[in-house]
């Protein structure tokens, strides 16, 4: 062992994220105090980011197996089988806490990272989705995190060349302090090019390839994602954990990854992510169950002076690495030399079942493999359901008493309704020329196969429902994801997710925690779409509390023909307007409750599942006919939301009434006029929200048809310059507003980017 492998204390092994019980059974593992190396490594695996210590047990409950799997978790990425001897790779991940630090470059190199998931399966990029949340807008933090977040996607997709495609963004004030950016990507690759991570054959060569390795990104995986952040301006020491993206290098990255694969010169892929080379090392010879031999002294540096640990930690980014059998590795490096990508042999495979690190031959660090990747130990969770509520009630920016007209207007010009064009525009959603549905124009993007056929893919949740009941605001997730595959036409393939949630070890965290995993495999089960893969991120939370619950929901799905994908927007003039599903609206965690100052309700009404699953199938099959001019689900805002963002999208107008076959559909008959007030049952059709429910627009014909396969009620006729809503009787309802108002109240975000 080298003179230089010093043995750290308890103090420093704290310092890196282990417990004091941690520390003893590494030193267990170790038949000794661990050197700094050894720390090094075992701080990172052991860490909550890389090992999942506290979500690991609740995982395997999750639904990993269908008919469409082709490779599910434990992997890179998830892949289904999209027909033809293709198929589609996929996954979700976070990259919070780095982008409440550095917001640019954070949000830049998740997507990198979620980018180099699919290559390193043997998958072509081919689209980019984003889920983000953050604090109020009119926060100075929060414009600053948006701004820069935007920008760092931005950034790396349009220089790599993959389109961003779709997303959602949220603004709660529990996300002040800390933001989420997760990062989904997919893509397309022949079923016999898919390669796995495993690395095998004693003998064989370890090659790192991509951008040379620095200091940055030192500590990212145990000191800043796995613990709580400070809060505001506290954690500006942890700034030099976040790593720097270079899309140009990964882009010939990509495609030499590619034709390595291409042309079967290589054994095993791995990207090196969090961790670096101690995690893609290390998983590797745990999958293959083999030991490996790395000389760091080989590992092409950009900074002189690099300690041993500090090249077994670094997160520099744009890496990877492969097992060569070694008659292979010339046309390896002649490969790499011809895309301009750095290339080096840096260790072999052993038979040893151990993870050893030398400089120079010298020994700098030995560890057992199983106890490095396997044998970090579980923690169970202990859930308790809280007596208090967590989050304080919202700053109301509403009155009570608001008549119909005017809370249409502030609901669309709210926050979480208002039109994401002023995001949309800074990402070019059209490079690679797949793009069939772009943002906005429908309600799940779609992505032409080039058979005629196409994939669409959906990224959801509603963080405000997940804390109001985290069981069903999970199920309402899952099935909100798949309401937007419906509405073009798509059947679910598989579901990929990113658990973003406070600190588990808190009894009120893993009780939200436990609860949204069960309603997460509940629907997952019901739609017979697998979790694939996915993400956990936890200890999003600071001095001032923690995030909503937010389990990210993305879905992707397949529709035989692209062209016949209906958009949002009303289509034709004179066409029919329906409401389509089993809806009984509920003001509960609602917008409209939001904006009103309204606290939190203590659970949400339950949602039947069969019953919403039905329905989506008879959406799926009348868009599959070409039977609809446009779909939408109803979503946030509720019904009226749903018809002024379908008469935005066309730009046509609509004349809806609301007949007595309207008011019993939805539960709220002759039977309610005296529980019900008419101004709260005005404001409960208007903008109560439920899972299940559709607007859609067609010929009279086809939604008689329709209304044979799921409940459906007339409401009006497309046409016009304007939104016309109506009701008679007690609950009379007159509200008249122009396309041109509209949609100056659904521009509101343009101010955040002027």
């Amino acid at each position: 062992m080298s003179e230089s492998a010093t043995v750290p204390s308890l103090q420093d092994a704290q310092a890196l994220g282990l417990t004091e019980a941690e520390y003893g059974l590494v030193c267990e593992k170790q038949g000794g105090p661990p050197n700094q190396v050894e720390l090094a490594m075992y701080s990172l695996l052991w860490s909550e980011h890389c090992a999942y210590k506290h979500s690991k047990k609740l995982l395997r409950t999750l639904p990993t197996q269908g008919r469409h799997v082709v490779m599910g978790p434990g992997e890179n990425a998830g892949a289904v089988d999209v027909g033809g001897g293709i198929v589609c790779a996929f996954k979700v991940e976070s990259h919070n806490h780095p982008s409440a630090v550095e917001p640019f470059q954070g949000a830049a190199t998740g997507v990198g990272g979620i980018l180099r998931d699919i290559f390193a399966i043997g998958a072509r990029p081919i689209a980019v989705l984003d889920s983000l949340r953050f604090g109020e807008p009119l926060s100075g933090r929060s414009r600053y995190l948006l701004e820069g977040a935007v920008a760092g996607i931005g950034h790396y997709g349009n220089s790599i060349g993959v389109p961003t495609i779709g997303g959602e963004v949220y603004f709660e004030a529990p996300y002040e302090q800390n933001c989420l950016v997760n990062a989904m990507a997919l893509g397309l690759a022949p079923l016999q090019r898919l390669v796995r991570s495993a690395a095998a054959g004693p003998g064989n060569v370890l090659v790192l390839f991509g951008a040379s390795t620095g200091r940055d990104g030192i500590g990212g995986a145990s000191v800043l994602a796995s613990a709580e952040l400070g809060g505001e301006g506290e954690d500006e020491h942890k700034r030099p954990t976040v790593q720097v993206g270079d899309p140009f290098e990964e882009k010939k990255l990509l495609e030499c990854s590619l034709e390595l694969l291409e042309r079967g010169l290589i054994v095993a892929l791995q990207d090196l992510g969090a961790a670096g080379l101690t995690s893609s090392a290390s998983e590797m010879a745990s999958k293959g169950e083999v030991g490996i031999d790395i000389d760091v002294a080989k590992v092409p540096l950009r900074e002189p002076g690099m300690e041993p640990f500090e090249v077994m930690v670094s997160e520099s980014q744009e890496r990877m690495l492969c097992v060569v059998e070694p008659e292979n590795v010339d046309a390896v490096m002649e490969l790499c030399e011809k895309w301009e990508v750095g290339g080096a042999a840096i260790g072999t495979v052993t038979d040893s079942g151990r993870v050893r690190v030398l400089r120079d031959g010298v020994l700098e660090g030995d560890m057992p493999v199983r106890a490095l990747v396997d044998d970090c130990p579980l923690y169970d969770l202990h859930p308790q359901k809280p007596a208090q509520p967590i989050y304080a009630p919202p700053v109301a920016s509403l009155s009570a008493e608001v008549e119909p007209r005017e809370a249409l207007l502030a609901l669309l010009s709210s926050a979480n309704i208002a039109s994401r064009r002023p995001l949309f525009e800074q990402y070019d959603a059209i490079v690679q020329s797949r793009t069939v549905r772009r943002p906005e124009q429908a309600d799940a993007a779609v992505l032409a196969l080039g058979d005629g056929a196409a994939l669409a893919v959906s990224i959801d949740c509603n963080g405000r429902r997940v804390a109001a009941d985290p069981y069903t605001g999970t199920v309402a997730a899952v099935l909100e994801c798949a309401a937007n595959l419906a509405c073009v036409g798509a059947e679910p393939l598989g579901t990929t997710n990113n658990l973003n949630f406070g600190n588990p070890e808190k009894p009120h965290i893993a009780w939200q925690l436990t609860e949204a995993v069960r309603g997460l495999g509940e629907a997952c089960r019901a739609l017979q779409a697998p979790i694939v893969g996915g993400n956990v991120s936890l200890y999003n939370e600071g001095a001032t509390g923690p995030i909503y619950p937010t389990p990210v929901i993305g879905m992707v799905g397949r529709l035989p023909d692209a062209s016949r994908a209906a958009p949002i927007g009303f289509a034709c003039d004179g066409d029919q307007i329906a409401l389509v599903g089993s809806f009984s609206p509920s003001l509960a965690a609602s917008e409209l409750e939001k904006l009103q100052g309204r606290p939190l309700p203590d659970g949400l009404q339950a949602i039947d599942i069969e019953s919403v699953r039905a329905t989506h199938a008879a959406i799926r099959t009348a868009v599959r006919a070409g039977e609809l001019s446009s779909a939408h689900d109803v979503a946030e805002g509720g019904l009226a939301i749903a018809l002024a963002e379908c008469a935005l999208a066309g730009g046509r107008g609509a004349d809806v009434h609301l007949g007595e076959d309207f008011w019993q559909a939805i539960s709220l008959g002759p039977a309610d006029a005296e529980s019900i007030s008419p101004a709260s049952s005005r404001a409960l059709a208007l903008f109560g929200e439920a899972t299940g429910g559709f607007l859609v627009s067609g010929a009279s014909e086809a939604l008689r048809e329709l209304g044979k396969r799921a409940p459906t009620v007339a409401l009006g006729r497309v046409g016009g310059e304007q939104l016309s809503i109506r009701a008679g009787g007690e609950r009379a309802i007159e509200i008249e507003l122009g396309l041109v108002e509209l949609a100056e109240a659904h521009a509101s975000l343009r101010e955040l980017f002027a």
